[in-house]
């Protein structure tokens, strides 16, 4: 049994074979599937993923870095709007970007803020996006560090250091894809991390681990994923599907308990 804890269903690259796709998935063992938010464009085909698999799709609520934009007050006061309509189980993906644009960050930094403390008053996880922005990030999260801060740094791709650091903001690590890469840096240092502080997840459709690299990611690749980690740890593919299903069921309780 897997989880993917990180997974854009709704995204336009599954249009042709959505139903197929999942279906590849839950033959490979993946049973659960959280979906991350990006920004109210998404909306309603997020709504239409959850209503075809009700028991299966999570999803959360936020407002991605990369779509802060002149706009982004009136995109959190969407979030808003939908936290007070809706259930989510995380709210995510947030965080700060300067990949793309360095010239947000001060709206960025504000609308992370905001997200964290809806997260707070929701007593929800986050999840959150970093890219160029470690600093960045860790000194929102020191701002507002606290035992109510809790949550998932998808798509982990910084230093030991890092990791060390992300872990004592009560953040699990997200492995996915990149775990698999020759030139992926974090295979070379990942079981020093302890097991019970990662997650697995394919970030679908990008990120495709090997063999796969460069081609169109989907779920069912949350295998390939599970068997690099497996190797690095020296340990079953079972172990490991046990216990970051485990992480990502501690992640998520407050969600699991209520259904």
């Amino acid at each position: 049994m897997l989880i993917d804890t990180h997974t854009h269903l709704y995204s336009e690259a599954f249009d042709e074979d959505r139903q197929a796709m999942m279906q590849r998935a839950i033959d490979a063992g993946v049973t659960q599937f959280f979906i991350p938010a990006i920004d109210s464009s998404y909306a309603n085909a997020m709504y239409d993923l959850k209503k075809t698999y009700l028991d299966k799709v999570h999803l959360m609520m936020g407002l991605h870095p990369t779509s802060v934009k002149d706009n982004y007050k009136e995109e959190l006061a969407f979030v808003v709007s939908q936290l007070e309509q809706k259930e989510f189980v995380a709210i995510g993906e947030i965080g700060i970007d300067l990949y793309w644009d360095r010239a947000t960050l001060e709206i960025q930094q504000e609308a992370f803020r905001f997200q964290i403390q809806l997260a707070k008053k929701y007593k929800l996880p986050i999840v959150i996006h970093c890219r160029d922005a470690f600093d960045e990030v860790f000194e929102i999260l020191e701002l507002e560090n606290g035992d109510e801060l809790f949550g998932i740094f998808h798509c982990f791709t910084g230093t030991l250091e890092q990791a060390k650091r992300a872990i004592s903001f009560n953040m699990k690590l997200g492995i996915g894809g990149v775990v698999t890469f020759k030139n992926g840096k974090i295979n070379t240092f990942l079981d020093q991390i302890p097991l019970t502080e990662i997650v697995l997840e394919t970030d679908s459709p990008y990120l495709a681990p090997a063999p796969f690299r460069g081609k169109r990611n989907e779920s069912s690749y949350l295998a390939y994923v599970c068997a690099k980690v497996a190797e690095i740890y020296q340990s079953s593919t079972t172990e490991i599907a046990e216990q970051t299903t485990k992480n990502a069921e501690a992640v998520f309780s407050k969600y699991l308990r209520v259904h």
